[in-house]
């Protein structure tokens, strides 16, 4: 490695690692190509040291970010991510575009070179002008799906630019923010200098006269609705969410598309996933929508009730949409666990102890009946001659041990599913589908990677699977060692019963399966499925059982494909 004199012996590659480590970044989701060759030789100087994060590769652009993505939903915590230049950078585009819509903190990295060997002593190859280079770089190709984009344009700018990228990815709406790092700039010397002051920055805070008013509405209605779909990102606004809701004597349901367990699935207030909204607006006076996306479909049927509507988020107003065309009466952005806290502050004094008790008890008998129900219809499900999607959740719902967390990938089938896992508490649920297709086995092994102490589960339908790239990324080679052996999957592939004309002359109906059949390489328990009685042993035996036995790999290498399994 060549470049400018190394003045104390710091690279601008150990200075980027260093200012990734002191703006709290643990873990590099990497999938780089040569560009990042300084990073690798600085990581192998400072190999075991606690100022730099740790390294993993993921052999795919998509599989990094997806893992990043999984890894912060998971806890809520920042990562980097390192990706090879510009076709690398315009590969992750579609993952960068979930995590700006879902608001998950990540500083994703590309390379880039911009001396294109017009200065000696760098070994910059004329694949850069040749194949490489595009006009505005990687920071004007992805900037569209990112939060903040920009090109470093002078190495002595490097370590401030990483630490501001941090802080604005951090920052309310939290996003992917993107910088674009000549390899140049990381093989430059970077003089000793005091190290600057990054302070986190806070939430913004709401406005008290803001929350009394919403406080006030939520006191003075008499049947009170709460829906949400993303406040399950923090354990502790859910926490709060509970006790407001308890308080009101209010239910709580999940809306269409819930990107985590919102709310304690066994509770007796909790309502369900994505309820027919046109009747719940009909006996409510009040809809307090936190942390939600779409309330109802058409927009146009909020506009037609004579419900109030009242809205609270980090981003109410979800300025990344085209369009947001609810009817709302009141609006407040701001951090939500603090929001919810005063309110249930405030609410707690205005409401005597037990005044909604009658609403609650009424709520929770509804609710318990349409408990009992989804259930039925699981184990009715059973007894079909094809799999159903209802079936293949009233089994793996039977099996989650305590603490199990589940990644959802399916598309048609995604409610019959969840409704039927009613045993999820807070951090058991992460969605890992925002538009595109291959993102959930990746969610799952950022989740493990973060939480190796419980156990993953993926939900996955049929095309999702065959769009995620960690198939071919870890089919062929167990690396990275610790991202795969640690986790604990199961491939859930359920297919919603169908028929399909022209086949033959006739109907034929197509089948669901349970642990998907992977790729003959590819580590791992699997089964094909043909009858709806060989789910219950399939998940019994590889979520978290097989996993348990493995002894290495993603689970043991098994098979069983048996007519009637």
């Amino acid at each position: 490695m060549s470049g400018k004199k190394i003045m104390d012996g710091i690279t601008g590659a150990e200075a980027l690692l260093r200012t990734l480590r002191r703006m709290g970044v643990e873990k590099i989701f990497a999938s780089p190509g040569s560009d990042w060759a300084p990073l690798w030789e600085a990581l192998a100087r400072l190999s075991g040291r606690e100022d730099v994060p740790e390294y993993v590769s993921s052999r795919h652009e998509e599989t990094a970010i997806a893992m990043a993505s999984g890894y912060g939903k998971a806890t809520g915590r920042l990562s980097a991510v390192v990706l090879h230049t510009t076709v690398g950078a315009l590969h992750a585009t579609m993952a960068m575009r979930a995590a700006l819509h879902e608001r998950i903190p990540m500083v994703v990295l590309a390379g880039e070179s911009v001396s294109f060997g017009e200065r000696p002593g760098y070994g910059i190859g004329p694949q850069w002008l040749r194949l490489l280079s595009d006009v505005g770089g990687p920071a004007r190709l992805v900037a569209p799906c990112v939060k903040w984009s920009f090109g470093l344009n002078d190495s002595v700018l490097l370590p401030a630019t990483i630490a501001r990228a941090c802080q604005i990815a951090a920052a309310a709406p939290r996003g992917p923010a993107f910088v674009s790092v000549p390899t140049e700039f990381l093989m430059d010397g970077h003089a000793a200098e005091a190290q600057r002051a990054q302070a986190p920055v806070r939430d913004a805070a709401v406005d008290p006269a803001a929350l009394e008013e919403l406080a006030e509405m939520l006191c003075a209605a008499k049947s009170p609705i709460i829906l949400t779909e993303e406040i399950g990102k923090d354990a502790g606004a859910v926490g709060r969410l509970v006790s407001l809701a308890e308080t009101l004597g209010a239910p709580v349901f999940d809306g269409w598309q819930p990107g985590y367990a919102n709310f304690p699935r066994a509770h007796p207030l909790y309502g369900g996933v994505a309820p027919e909204m046109k009747s719940l607006l009909e006996e409510a006076d009040v809809l307090f929508c936190v942390e939600t996306v779409v309330p109802a479909h058409p927009p146009a049927m909020l506009s037609g009730s004579k419900t109030r509507i009242a809205v609270l988020g980090e981003d109410p107003l979800h300025v990344h949409l085209p369009y947001w065309g609810f009817r709302t009466d009141l609006v407040v952005a701001g951090a939500v666990e603090p929001s919810l806290a005063f309110l249930c502050e405030r609410v707690a004094r205005a409401l005597p102890q037990r005044t909604r008790a009658p609403a609650a008890a009424r709520w929770a008998k509804r609710n318990g009946e349409l408990r009992e129900k989804l259930r039925g219809q699981g184990r009715a499900a059973g007894a079909q001659s094809a799999i159903e999607s209802a079936w293949i959740g009233h089994e793996l719902n039977a099996v989650l041990p305590e603490g199990a967390i589940v990644v959802d990938e399916t598309i048609t089938h995604r409610h019959d599913v969840l409704r039927q896992l009613d045993r999820l508490g807070p951090g058991g649920f992460i969605s890992a589908s925002y538009g595109g297709l291959g993102m959930g086995i990746g969610t799952a092994l950022g989740a493990k990677l973060a939480l190796p102490e419980r156990t993953v589960v993926v939900t996955i339908g049929d095309g999702a699977f065959y769009y995620n790239p960690v198939l071919a990324s870890f089919g062929a080679s167990q690396e990275p060692r610790r991202a795969v052996q640690q986790r604990r999957l199961s491939f859930a592939e359920a297919r919603r019963r169908a028929r399909v004309p022209g086949w033959g002359g006739g109907a034929k109906q197509t089948f669901c399966g349970l642990v998907h059949p992977a790729a003959p390489g590819l580590p791992g328990a699997r089964a094909r499925l043909r009858r709806p009685r060989g789910v219950g042993r399939a998940t019994r035996g590889s979520a978290p059982c097989a996993a348990a036995r493995a002894g290495g790999g993603l689970e043991r290498k098994a098979r069983a494909d048996r007519d009637g399994a």
